[in-house]
């Protein structure tokens, strides 16, 4: 058979619809794997000018240029840590007043809200800083810094449930499949690094944590996005990264021949199909060759100060562990990966608050604030926009039996809570929106799921409107059809 008409018969409609990219795709790859072989090096390279993205991004001058983005999986209780609300100890143990519940939606949990008990914060507050914002006793590392945070205390979302409403955080979307926050970034902007991933994932949870919280791989996906800009993972153990070592017996120069052969047989399909997935193929091989020397450069903290390791808390060399993570991330952009996703489970106290707050509390107060003084001292603050909340707040009723205080908890809450930023053009010491006198429903300034992602996104120089990706027939985007930037959240 004619082989041109054979592969004509092959091509599939998105093979035809990427077929014309393809020419400089194959010109991208061949200087990618000359310039690899051509550099046998084991040092990583230090950050250089953004590689990839798209020509038109930034759409204007950026505030950041990298994100930390520290999601605390479960849910804090905004009650208990940022949002001081004296009346909930003057209601303590009455019934909740119904009129702050109309047409509300709770988890299953709570069901019907009527007769549930208000319940305390369970330690003082007191003001920190020239900006006087409030904050638990539970946080004193994170109140100590309180000058240097965004706090937006007005914050509400759509969902219930924890997996939904973290991927609406994420990814713009309760369902899974859509791109994620770090995809889109580094699709638009690109990266500062050829060493390491654009964007990187790490996860933890508290040692002995009751709160079954489970990290999905779509927390972190690319979706429709080609699949090269998929978070990368790397894990709390010897080998961070699955798959990286090279074999018993098998030398570096065994596999850089290896590679360069692999490559022009991957081409020679690139050419023949023009399936993007091929190009993405060839680009990661080429990646884990090169973080086979940028990894294992990148974990070794023998160069670290003893004081900065121990600013970040006695976990910080314990690999696995959130503060360990947080000093990553440091490393990491300082490395130039543009977004670094820390996850950290076990906030989901509905029967465990009087015991488990205090160890996540615990567990992160003291490295996220380390990490924001750590990068402030390096001069890293100002281009590194650091994000810390979860997918929605807890309850400011009691979920439980008032009579049994080791089994007190907080059910899932949506209608209002709090998250802060630091850096990257966050106005510092600003304490913004609030909710009423109950922390049961925004009172002033709300801050919706997608106007956040617009703020992050104009942070970074992007106009999430004009950032968008044709799928399925129709222009899709972080924030959909919504969003608008908050400015006020600008410095």
């Amino acid at each position: 058979m004619d082989p041109i008409l054979e592969a004509q018969r092959l091509l599939t409609r998105r093979q035809l619809f990427a077929q014309g990219a393809t020419g400089i795709g194959a010109v991208a790859l061949a200087s990618l794997v000359d310039e690899t072989s051509a550099n046998r090096s084991s040092q990583p390279a230090a950050p250089a000018k953004s590689a990839g993205g798209l020509p038109e991004l930034p759409h204007f001058a950026p505030r950041a240029k990298n994100v930390i983005y520290l999601f605390q999986n479960g849910a804090p209780t905004h009650v208990d840590l940022f949002d001081y609300k004296p009346r909930l100890a003057e209601l303590h143990g009455t019934p909740v007043p119904m009129s702050y519940l109309q047409n509300k939606r709770f988890s299953t949990m709570t069901g019907d809200p009527t007769g549930k008990k208000m319940l305390a914060p369970l330690e003082p507050f007191a003001r920190h800083g020239e900006s006087g914002a409030w904050a638990s006793e539970l946080i004193p590392y994170t109140a100590a810094i309180s000058d240097d945070l965004c706090y937006i205390k007005s914050m509400y979302t759509e969902a219930v449930n924890h997996s939904p409403a973290i991927s609406f955080f994420l990814s713009g979307a309760e369902m899974p499949g859509r791109p994620t926050m770090g995809a889109w970034l580094t699709y638009g902007l690109g990266t500062e690094t050829r060493d390491l991933p654009g964007f990187v994932v790490m996860t933890s949870i508290s040692k002995g944590s009751t709160c079954g919280q489970i990290f999905y791989d779509y927390y972190w996906e690319s979706g429709f996005l080609p699949s090269r800009f998929q978070g990368v993972q790397f894990r709390g153990a010897k080998d961070p990264v699955l798959y990286l070592s090279n074999p018993d017996g098998m030398s570096r120069e065994v596999r850089r021949a290896l590679l360069d052969d692999l490559a022009r047989l991957n081409q020679i399909n690139l050419e023949r199909l023009g399936d993007p997935e091929i190009e993405t193929r060839i680009a990661q091989y080429e990646m884990g060759y090169r973080m086979q020397a940028s990894v294992p450069e990148l974990t070794d903290l023998s160069q670290e100060p003893k004081h900065v390791i121990d600013m970040y808390g006695p976990q910080a060399r314990e690999p696995g562990t959130y503060a360990y993570n947080c000093l990553m991330a440091r490393r990491l952009v300082e490395r130039g990966v543009r977004f670094v996703q820390i996850m950290h489970a076990g906030w989901d106290q509905h029967s465990s608050l009087t015991t488990e707050l205090y160890t996540q509390c615990s567990d992160t107060d003291q490295p996220s604030a380390a990490l924001v003084k750590d990068l402030k001292q390096r001069g890293l603050l100002d281009d590194t926009l650091v994000i810390w909340g979860g997918e929605f707040g807890r309850t400011p009723f009691l979920q439980g039996d008032m009579s049994n205080r080791p089994r007190w908890g907080r059910d899932h809450h949506p209608y209002a809570f709090t998250l802060w930023m630091a850096g990257g053009g966050a106005k510092p010491g600003l304490s913004y929106g609030s909710s009423d006198d109950l922390g049961i429903n925004v009172a002033e300034n709300p801050v919706h799921v997608h106007d956040f992602q617009a703020t992050v996104m104009h942070l970074l120089g992007i106009d999430h409107e004009r950032l968008t990706y044709f799928f399925q027939g129709r222009h899709f985007r972080l924030t959909d059809v919504h969003g608008h930037v908050v400015e006020d959240l600008v410095s």
